[in-house]
């Protein structure tokens, strides 16, 4: 998950509050009293299977000439503000459905804020449920059936969708559908949180990203139903700092959760992919869904990219003949929700993203299923193309005529496609230290900086314990589409190592700079992050049972990294870098093989690194190259 300040923008995000919508010149500014004049607000408590009550708010349109579909959404992020005659300030998608006249639902999902029952992170699906067993996906029916039997005016249609830790909501609200479920959106939906989602990817813990938003969520305000849960107070905001000075992970919990926050420490008692983890992996539940899917993503979310991937593959796999549809844009966690989406960090899209999808996307996904409009041409795939900065309509993903090749490491820090023929001893190597870890920004952050995933990597290629591997500038565009795959033969002195994979563009020395400038960026040269992942070692042939290195020993190591859609343009390079820390998103890794949570000091040691480029011991990243016919 993310920063701070998560919660306050998740509640945001739960009531779909999302910036600035469709407004144009001849409408009116939507605000609470807009709401109020336009929609009757209803609070419900709904009953489900089991006797517990979900507390659920309902905005009604008051234009009675026709029956309106209804659109749910369930959070544990809080419904504020509370109370039948306190109407939110709607914008965004919220606004974008408010003016088109949906019957807009918001539910707090068992145990939290306003509902009964007993709050579990990720609740796990039940397949073997009995008439009063629930979980998400039996709650969501439950509201589903209550809402088209008891909303007036409702034209017994219903729609799903939410960002976030509401896309997993949705996701679990798909499964065994309900009859009236005509169309659901997962956006950012949580789908694993060992393997790629939040709290770790390929089971190394992601520390910042958690640390703050875990305390926050599992803390108490006085008067939850008004007031927002206090964040923690970080000493300075050097979080680099502050988690180095922290020391081993299992600190995290001894000095500032102190026990407190039951879920923290149960996520730390977990450091391999056992049966409280593969529990929460939705991904082989995703069955018995009847409805139409639009997965959404953002290339630079990063907290849950890897689960809206997953989602629609899952989805699609499982599902066959339904409609299954993927959009992914230039975006950080939830801005498709709100605001332009012109822009993220200094990068410049040339293109209002985010309003395009709410307005040419979203809405028309949901008004075709649940109120029938013919306006809609759906693509299995519409997807923004970075680099060329425009969208794209493919009849599949990856697109179908992508070619998989190699960029392969090379002596001097070259990269290219061609198979190296250096001889065995062929290496290179860096010293990695606990004690020094490789920041993964050069921003001061206690959580993370939302642009982080594209931010110029030049702070990093000048550090010795980094590994950079560059192409010569490109004679022609070269677009990559669809996931990477890292396929490294390296050795380590130690029995434990984590291995980061970073695809680069690297611009033009003369490339101008954005205007206006104000943060006096200098793109020329820039060295901008496309993708990058993190592999724990021990994992590399098992997640369940990790196995620790020998030392020295010539050592495969395989990973997926998320996919990309990304045009390095004529005269750019493409850079691979290398390197075995990225802190504090990711926790400290000792280099002894030792449980990671509860290391002491002195099993952190330096280990010295080797990334093996022989011909029979190649080091490469594989990519998908789509064919020059299918650029434009």
């Amino acid at each position: 998950m993310s920063m701070l300040s998560k919660i306050r923008l998740s509640c945001v995000l739960a009531l779909l509050a999302l910036g600035s919508g469709r407004l144009g010149a001849a409408e009116e500014k939507a605000n609470a009293a807009w709401l109020a004049e336009h929609y009757v607000k209803f609070e419900f408590r709904i009953p489900m299977r089991d006797g517990v009550r979900l507390f659920t708010c309902v905005y009604v349109p008051k234009d009675d000439s026709q029956a309106w579909p209804i659109l749910l959404m369930r959070t544990p992020y809080s419904l504020k503000p509370y109370g039948a005659d306190n109407y939110a300030q709607p914008s965004g998608s919220f606004e974008s459905f408010a003016r088109d006249k949906f019957i807009l639902a918001s539910q707090d999902v068992r145990g939290r804020y306003h509902s009964e029952g007993q709050y579990t992170h990720v609740r796990p699906f039940n397949p073997n449920k009995g008439p009063k067993d629930a979980d998400e996906s039996s709650d969501t029916w439950d509201t589903i059936d209550w809402l088209v039997k008891n909303v007036p005016g409702n034209n017994g249609k219903a729609g799903l969708f939410g960002i976030s830790y509401p896309g997993f909501y949705t996701s679990m609200g798909m499964i065994d559908s309900h009859p009236a479920l005509k169309a659901a959106s997962p956006q950012a939906p949580i789908a694993d949180w060992f393997m790629g989602d939040d709290l770790h990817h390929n089971g190394a813990f992601f520390l910042s990203q958690s640390f703050g938003f875990f305390y926050r969520f599992g803390g108490q305000a006085q008067d939850p139903l008004h007031q927002d849960t206090p964040s923690f107070q970080f000493p300075s905001p050097d979080g680099y700092d502050f988690f180095l000075r922290m020391g081993a992970l299992t600190n995290s919990d001894t000095l500032y959760f102190k026990g407190q926050w039951p879920a923290w420490t149960e996520f730390l008692a977990h450091s391999t992919y056992d049966g409280f983890w593969q529990a929460r992996n939705i991904r082989p539940h995703l069955k018995n869904i009847r409805c139409a899917v639009m997965t959404v993503g953002g290339w630079f979310d990063a907290e849950d990219f890897f689960g809206a991937l997953e989602t629609c593959r899952w989805t699609e796999r499982l599902n066959p003949g339904i409609v299954n549809t993927l959009v992914i844009g230039p975006w950080a966690h939830g801005e498709w929700g709100r605001g332009i989406g012109d822009t993220l960090g200094p990068i410049n899209f040339h293109e209002r993203t985010a309003e395009f999808y709410r307005e040419k996307i979203q809405l028309p996904f949901f008004r075709h299923f649940l109120k029938g409009d013919t306006n809609y041409t759906m693509a299995k795939a519409q997807v923004f193309e970075t680099g060329a900065d425009q969208w794209r309509r493919f009849d599949a993903w990856p697109p179908r005529n992508v070619s998989s090749r190699a960029l392969y490491f090379h002596p001097g820090g070259s990269l290219s496609f061609e198979r190296p023929t250096e001889g065995a001893d062929a290496f290179d190597e860096y010293v990695s230290d606990p004690a020094k870890p490789v920041p993964y920004s050069s921003a001061l952050s206690t959580s993370y900086p939302r642009s982080y995933p594209l931010e110029d990597q030049r702070f990093a290629a000048s550090r010795p314990d980094v590994l950079v591997y560059e192409t010569q500038p490109l004679e022609e565009d070269l677009t990559l589409a669809g996931p990477l795959k890292a396929m490294l033969r390296v050795s380590t002195t130690g029995t434990d190592a984590d291995w980061v994979v970073k695809l680069i563009d690297v611009y033009p020395g003369d490339y101008p700079n954005p205007e206006p400038n104000p943060a006096e960026v200098k793109l020329g040269g820039c060295q901008q992050l496309v993708r990058g992942e993190v592999f724990r070692g021990r994992f590399r042939n098992s997640f369940e049972k990790p196995e620790p290195f020998q030392p020295g020993q010539v050592t495969p190591i395989e990973f997926a990294l998320p996919d990309v859609f990304h045009t390095f343009r004529s005269g750019h390079r493409v850079m691979v870098q290398v390197q075995s820390s990225w802190f504090p998103l990711v926790d400290r890794n000792p280099q002894t093989f030792v449980n990671i949570p509860s290391a002491t000091p002195e099993d952190f040691r330096k280990a010295t690194q080797r990334v093996y480029r022989a011909g029979n011991a190649f080091s490469c990243l594989t990519v998908g190259v789509l064919a020059r016919e299918d650029v434009r």
